[in-house]
């Protein structure tokens, strides 16, 4: 047995008496687990090691200046390399599969250590971290916490990969029972903690975990963090898991199979949907036996007999496969290149557009009966007085008409059906391409870009309109022209002659409609560019008093997008006008011809009226063309500006197979990195390099505009490096999910973004199902608290749209909570004081200084005192690293620089020199 690794962490109690906290990490031990309890405690439940039934989990508090107590795990991850788990976080079983490993947030507090949090003031002397700690005598004791499928969490998976048949289904619904307990509070405590809630431990759901199993097996690998950024809801669902199966490079559908036997082997591997919202996959069956991997427990496959199985089965199964693509030589060959996220769409509800046109048929062959029902009335009633046959007649177009009317009202909600679900899935296709964007990608103008989106409105409105239902009435003009001509012989020449002509004018507008509607589109993405400025820096303009320039500007834009709107009107109204004039016309040439043919008795007069009745159903779906295909135009640039953005690269793009490489040292390497903002040719970043080991303590310092805040954003990859490489755990990031990478860091940004809505939502805005303990312990840390005691609303306050409702400080307070919410190994601070004062400084240092222990931290700032809590120190300038080295070293170079200017300038003035007053 391996010994256990002590690190004694030292500090002061608020009194200056001396207190230590020891941080001990044991070997695995068989069905056993201690937790300490040191005053007010923090515990961390993970998975054991393969083998073993539980792990010892030994956590101490180390108090450091009157800090609150640390967040959780924090002891644990120095606990964690005595039992060969270097970099890892507490509990994590060393070579542990992907799919078993527990979130970073495994962890469980007490209501006492929520209220400390709360309070800011927790200070207890530590106790020994074996004194409180009992054995357990059950799985739950130990540890295995079962996740909110029912299934045991990945550090109960002894023995269960071993397991066959009826042993297998027998810990499946021993799981199921202690999900139960858990609910109803009788199990799951850990020392001196009381019933641990299910809401306080975080578990993958297991839905994604059999999707991430499905998907290895089908040759993609992708990380859960993957699959699970741009969901939708707290709750994992089959429609849900489809999504993140299309995101990951599969096309599946849910099926309903009630027996196993029904599902063909072709369609192996497929995921199971089981009773009680559990899941497993299924890779095979033979001879009564199924083989089947349950992501819960272990990623082997285990032998199940199908009697078993079919009692767990809900009759439901996930059917995928991986779609079908053309590699990179294709792509770069391909025209319909980045046209496929509108035109597939449209495929899809195809069956339904065939409804539509089979309607449409039905409809138009109805409209025959309007002209022959006039013409036998005035052939046939009125000369013969056949009053009993006007009733037949009168009866059977009524009935014509309402079963025209049925039709008619079910192909306007077939066309609105398609065009109400194209929408949703077209425009959540859209703003998903906006959130993955590469930052280096984004167009310049939000503006701009909030107008292309704005636009798709249009876009939808054509293909949901009765522009499209003219399009399908097209081509059943042959059957009026057909029957115009046996109606009224040579009259049909008169609107095949009007065809072309009206045809040819619209034709003819199209080049200069185009050119407007271009100029148009162009204007009115400037000016909504504009406004977005206005009304984004109200304040500032009434600040400066220069609400009259930007009027002025205003009135410029406005004036423009005015006249090239007109422009596009002008052409299109030509065009309707032209065609209404041809109409009449054909109208009035057809009356004069038919009357000289009835005088000479080749025609009678019901068959004249019935010809003029089928003219303006001829002409009426043309008469719409002028107008249809000045719709056409504007739907045709819309597409046109959609499509380039969404030919525009996106982060993690499926293509480029990202691989999920587990647990990675939170270290940082830059290698000759030289970056440059698009549109500039100034480098922020100049061939920087430099190394960051786990657990070290950086600054960052430098004039403005030296590439502080860039490295930064390199750091958790939001921008790439135009050469040279930037590493995360000696991987490079360009290979990492951002969603893998960015879990792992917490980012205060220097400029804090608050979203509309309660202070709660904006510190749990990456995971909105976050328990309450970790949001109270982040904000007593962030000093949010501080400010929120005296409000009645608490955490429920609203901050307004950008966070207007705040002050500087506390919106920076509440964007440090969100950064320290998910207790993130690597903690990334670019100036995370500059709108505090003094005293609210001095305090976040302290609390800062009580969970950077162990922790990977960059501090970018230029207040020298926040230096205090770094150990290792870099000075920037004009993109380069000029200084790097022990932070105190670093600032009497920085000292004896400015001492050496001083002197050469007081020497040049001819004055005796003076030595500056050191801060430090």
């Amino acid at each position: 047995m391996e010994q256990p690794d002590t690190t004694q962490i030292s500090g002061k109690t608020p009194d200056g008496t001396a207190a230590s906290a020891t941080a001990n990490g044991a070997a695995p031990t068989p069905a056993s687990a201690t937790s300490s309890a040191a005053g007010t405690h923090a515990a961390s439940i993970g998975p054991a090691s393969p083998g073993s039934g539980s792990a010892t989990q030994n956590a101490g508090l180390s108090q450091l200046s009157g800090a609150v107590t640390i967040l959780p795990g924090q002891q644990a991850k120095e606990a964690a390399p005595a039992s060969g788990q270097e970099g890892m976080p507490p509990g994590m079983p060393n070579g542990s599969a992907v799919l078993g490993n527990a979130h970073p947030r495994t962890e469980a507090f007490s209501e006492r250590d929520a209220a400390a949090a709360a309070s800011a003031e927790v200070a207890a002397p530590a106790q020994d971290a074996g004194t409180a700690g009992t054995q357990p005598q059950s799985a739950a004791e130990a540890g295995a916490v079962p996740d909110a499928e029912g299934a045991p969490a990945p550090g109960d998976a002894q023995g269960v990969s071993g397991q066959t048949g009826e042993a297998a289904m027998n810990a499946m619904a021993q799981a199921a029972r202690h999900e139960a307990a858990m609910k109803s509070g009788q199990s799951g405590r850990d020392s001196g903690m009381g019933p641990l809630r299910p809401s306080d431990v975080d578990f993958m759901p297991g839905l994604l975990r059999s999707l991430a199993v499905l998907l290895r097996l089908r040759g993609r690998v992708v990380s859960p963090q993957f699959l699970m950024a741009g969901l939708t809801g707290s709750k994992v669902t089959p429609q849900a898991c489809l999504r993140a199966a299309r995101k990951a490079g599969l096309s599946g559908r849910i099926v309903f199979r009630p027996e196993l036997e029904d599902i063909p082997t072709l369609v192996m591997p497929c995921i199971l949907l089981l009773t009680r919202d559990r899941s497993c996959v299924l890779t095979g069956m033979k001879d009564g036996m199924a083989e089947v991997i349950f992501p819960e427990t272990s990623d082997a496959a285990q032998a199940v007999s199908l009697e078993d199985l079919k009692q767990e089965y809900s009759g439901y199964a996930l059917f995928a496969a991986v779609e079908s693509a053309p590699d990179d030589r294709a792509e770069r060959l391909s025209i319909s290149h980045g046209k496929r996220w509108f035109w597939d769409v449209l495929r899809y509800y195809a069956p339904i557009y065939r409804h539509v046109a089979l309607a449409s048929v039905v409809i138009n062959l109805i409209a025959v009966g309007s002209p022959l029902f006039v013409m036998n009335v005035y052939d046939r009633v009125v000369p013969n007085n056949a009053i009993e046959t006007l009733w037949v007649l009168a009866i059977g177009i009524l009935i014509i008409y309402l079963f025209n009317f049925l039709l008619s009202s079910l192909r306007t909600h077939f066309v609105d059906v398609a065009g109400r679900n194209a929408d949703i899935v077209l425009s959540s296709s859209l703003v998903e391409k906006v959130l993955s964007m590469r930052m280096d990608a984004k167009p310049e103008s939000t503006g701009a870009l909030v107008n292309n989106l704005r636009e798709f409105e249009q876009l939808r409105e054509f293909f949901s309109s009765s522009s499209l239902l003219a399009c399908i009435d097209l081509p059943f003009l042959v059957i009026f022209l057909l029957l115009i001509g046996f109606i009224g012989g040579p009259l049909v020449f008169l609107p095949l002659a009007a065809m072309p002509l009206m045809l040819g004018i619209g034709l003819l507008l199209q080049s200069r409609s185009r050119r407007s509607a271009e100029a148009s589109y162009k204007q009115n993405m400037q000016k909504n560019a504009l406004l977005v400025e206005i009304v984004g820096g109200l304040e500032t303009l009434k600040s400066c008093m220069a609400e009259s320039r930007m009027q002025k500007l205003w009135e410029s834009v406005v004036g423009l997008s005015a006249q090239s709107n007109s422009e596009a009107r002008k052409y299109n109204n030509l065009a309707v006008t032209s065609s209404m004039l041809i109409t009449q016309l054909v109208t009035v040439a057809m009356i004069v011809w038919g009357v000289y043919r009835i005088s000479d008795g080749l025609m009678t007069m019901g068959a004249l009226i019935g010809c003029n009745i089928l003219v303006g159903r001829t002409m009426a779906p043309l008469l719409q063309m002028a107008s249809l295909l000045t719709r056409l135009q504007n739907s045709h640039v819309t597409l046109k500006a959609l499509d380039m953005l969404m030919v525009l690269p996106s982060e993690n793009q499926v293509e480029k197979t990202c691989m999920d490489f587990g647990m990675l040292r939170p270290s940082f390497t830059m290698e000759n990195v030289s970056f440059a903002y698009p549109q500039q040719e100034r480098l922020a970043l100049d061939r920087v390099s430099l190394h960051i080991e786990p657990g070290e303590r950086v600054g960052i310092i430098g004039p403005m505009g030296s590439g502080k805040s860039t490295l930064s954003k390199l750091l958790i990859g939001l921008y790439q490096p135009k050469e040279g490489a930037v590493k995360f755990g000696d991987v490079d990031i360009r290979q990492i999910p951002s969603t893998d990478l960015r879990g792992r860091v917490g980012v205060l940004p220097q400029d804090v973004v608050l979203f509309y809505g309660s202070i709660r939502d904006n510190i749990a805005l990456g995971d909105p199902t976050i328990n309450d303990h970790l949001i109270l312990r982040a904000a007593a840390l962030a000093g949010v608290t501080d400010f929120l005691r005296n409000n009645p609303a608490g955490f429920a306050a609203q901050v307004g749209e950008q966070g207007r409702a705040l002050s500087g400080g506390q919106r920076q307070a509440v964007a440090l909570a969100r950064a320290l919410v998910r207790d993130p190994e690597v903690l990334l601070l670019d100036e995370p004081t500059s709108n505090m004062d003094t005293d609210s400084e001095v305090m976040l240092q302290k609390r800062l200084y009580s969970v950077m222990d162990g922790r990977t931290v960059v501090l970018v700032t230029h207040r020298l005192s926040m230096l205090r809590i770094v150990n290792r120190l870099i000075v920037m300038e004009n993109g380069q690293i000029r200084m790097d080295g022990p932070r105190d070293a670093v600032l009497q170079r920085l000292r004896d620089r400015s001492r050496q200017s001083m002197d050469t300038a007081r020497q040049g003035q001819g004055a005796p020199a003076q030595r500056p007053a050191e801060n430090m």
